[in-house]
């Protein structure tokens, strides 16, 4: 195969990969959580998002969020890993239920005067964001949407004075009447 026949079929090749979110409802009780990273980290699969709280004490049931992605085969072998095992109650994949709403939360500190002050400023009103720390030199916004809508407010503080970001992760739940 001739070199410029090799890059042809490269341009062409699609990346197999998709993103998914999965929800994951387990009892709340130590060593859970390291049980279900163990999972991952021991057969190579990656956490882009990780979220976990308590959702339900009196049942002592705890939501864990994941955002992996891979290929359709990975994602499905993944949702049957987790179904096995003990204390996974159950494992909804929120991106093929098509009924959901993904929120995540950031705070991204910005440091600036003038005028790269003023846009900043202009920007987190147009993308809702709120000023929760301002000082002088600096100001500390917090956002709340879609992950992609965070991703897109980054890139524009970067060239503002973008000093630093801390995400919380994706949170999901699913629409309707019906629970997890």
């Amino acid at each position: 195969m001739t070199q410029h026949a090799s890059a042809y079929f490269m341009e062409d090749r699609i990346d197999p990969n998709e993103t998914h979110t999965l929800s994951v409802l387990v009892a709340n009780e130590p060593g859970v959580l390291a049980r279900v990273i163990g999972l991952f980290s021991g057969r190579g699969y990656n956490i882009e998002s990780l979220t976990v709280s308590e959702t339900e004490s009196q049942k002592h049931l705890s939501r864990i969020t994941i955002v992996t992605t891979g290929t359709p085969m990975v994602i499905q072998q993944i949702k049957h890993q987790l179904d096995r095992m003990i204390p996974v109650y159950r494992v909804v994949d929120m991106t093929t239920s098509g009924r959901s709403i993904e929120r995540e939360l950031a705070m991204v500190k910005l440091r600036g005067t003038g005028d790269h002050r003023v846009e900043a400023l202009r920007m987190a009103e147009a993308f809702r964001a709120r000023v929760i720390d301002a000082t002088n030199e600096s100001f500390v916004f917090e956002i709340t949407g879609s992950s992609s809508k965070i991703n897109q407010f980054i890139e524009l503080m970067r060239p503002l004075g973008l000093v630093e970001i801390s995400r919380t992760g994706v949170a999901a739940i699913s629409r309707g009447a019906e629970g997890m």
